[in-house]
């Protein structure tokens, strides 16, 4: 429900825009306030999970997240709509904290990764099913069902969580082990951090006010870490990232968000200005990536049950990296079209080698009373990830564009379409560099294990 949410209101943003009367910037802030909202709080969550039970938790956030779209469903203004985003996206953050910890609680070592691998389809059957369903809404019925198409789902997933999910212990939190200024001050930092990305594409980042709010959330992190270490009862427990094998699973985690991410900037250029296909035919090609993620999603995850997780860590990345060195070096404006499908679907095979294995390590890495905090950690380092590698691939793209043509250029320049694909292959050549550091880190612990056992 989640994955399809993020990925159908996208579609819908240039009527949304139109219809409340509002500027396509401005409408923007429908997907802002959902990601600032849920990197703000799902750390919370996920230790409020562990204090409490993580079976309470997920039915409070499908109560929220249906309630929120309730209203995202009836809102007739752009202000009732924001605010009924924002509701909609704690109850996201409280799912999204805590649904890998009910996994790995539910399924032990032997059979953990299928089940993240099947969740793993999951997610990718909702991204695919996003854009087409959005259409189809807006072009037949009106953009508010994008939200109210939630609520009948919102209604059978609470009542089968009722009746399957494990039931928790009869516990209330004790505000005692809350950290309210760590909180605080970790929600204060994601708001500045991602205000400051998602303000920054618009003004340009090297605008004062954007390095300010730059600034600030770099001294709210130092001052929120300094709390963590100080405190008793941290929000975020910092001796969790000293086992090595959780801390470089989790950083291999933002490396491939960020990488796999560029995409999202890159494809739709590619293939409709460069190439000069329609939206619906580039579409076609790029759903190659959903489909190939949702065939080796659940596969890997019962592989990584076979043989071990961290082999699979190390082809996945590998696999994308090597994709994103052939994009770089082959992509232009001649590439034959399976060329093209083959190496979307080659960067998808190797992220769905990498995600299952990928979570099914970081979960086996922390006790049972962690396993919230662990989730929710992965969780943010996806949002994270995932928005710093759009905006930072976009400005990389134009700033690259703007040096080889000559002067400043924001967008797609159809009498220049060379200085696109100059711009684009470093891009992908960089992020494919950047995968490499995952790849020699997972290798050179694989290399060090097997040493050791020697």
């Amino acid at each position: 429900m989640s994955a399809l949410d993020a990925s159908i209101v996208n579609v819908a943003l240039p009527t949304m825009s139109e219809k409340l009367g509002v500027t396509l910037a401005g409408i923007a802030w429908v997907v802002s306030i959902y990601l600032i909202v849920i990197s703000a709080l799902i750390i919370f969550f996920g230790k409020i999970a562990d204090l409490t039970g993580k079976t309470r938790i997920f039915n409070f956030s499908i109560i929220l997240f249906t309630v929120g779209s309730l209203i995202c469903g009836i809102a007739d203004t752009f202000p009732v709509l924001l605010i009924a985003r924002g509701i909609q996206a704690i109850g996201a953050a409280a799912g999204m904290s805590i649904h890998q910890g009910i996994i790995a609680e539910v399924f032990d070592n032997t059979e953990r990764g299928r089940a993240f691998g099947t969740s793993g389809l999951v997610v990718a059957l909702g991204n695919m099913a996003g854009p087409a369903l959005g259409g189809l809404i807006v072009a037949f019925l009106h953009w508010h069902y994008i939200f109210l198409i939630n609520i009948p789902i919102g209604i059978i997933v609470f009542i089968l969580g009722k009746k399957y999910l494990p039931k928790d212990s009869k516990k209330l939190v004790n505000k005692s082990h809350l950290d309210g200024l760590g909180f605080s001050l970790f929600a204060v930092t994601m708001v500045l951090l991602f205000t400051a990305i998602s303000k920054g594409e618009v003004v340009g980042y090297g605008d004062l006010p954007i390095i300010l709010l730059f600034i600030a959330s770099a001294v709210s992190v130092i001052l929120f870490l300094i709390r963590e270490k100080k405190t008793e009862t941290p929000m975020l427990d910092l001796n969790i990232f000293k086992n090595k094998l959780f801390s470089l699973s989790i950083f291999c985690a933002l490396i491939s968000f960020f990488v796999i991410s560029s995409g999202t900037i890159i494809f739709p250029y590619y293939l409709q200005n460069l190439l000069g296909m329609s939206p619906a035919i580039a579409g076609l090609i790029i759903l190659a990536s959903p489909v190939v993620l949702m065939i080796a999603a659940p596969i890997s995850g019962y592989a990584s049950d076979k043989i071990g997780s961290e082999i699979l860590t190390f082809i996945g990345l590998l696999i994308t990296a090597i994709s994103l060195f052939l994009m770089g070096l082959l992509w232009n404006q001649n590439t034959a079209i399976f060329v093209i499908i083959l190496l979307i679907g080659m960067m998808s095979l190797g992220s769905g080698m990498f995600q299952s294995p990928n979570i099914a390590l970081i979960m086996s890495t922390v006790p049972k009373d962690k396993m919230g905090i662990a989730g929710s950690i992965n969780g943010l380092v996806r949002n994270v990830g995932m928005v710093l590698g759009v905006s930072l691939s976009s400005v990389l793209l134009w700033r690259l564009v703007s040096k080889n043509i000559g002067y400043q250029v924001l967008s797609y320049v159809p009498s220049r379409p060379d200085t696109f694909v100059y711009g684009m292959h470093w891009v992908l050549i960089i992020e494919a560099i950047i995968c490499m550091v995952g790849v020699t880190l997972t290798g050179v612990r694989i290399w060090s294990k097997n040493n050791v056992r020697m």
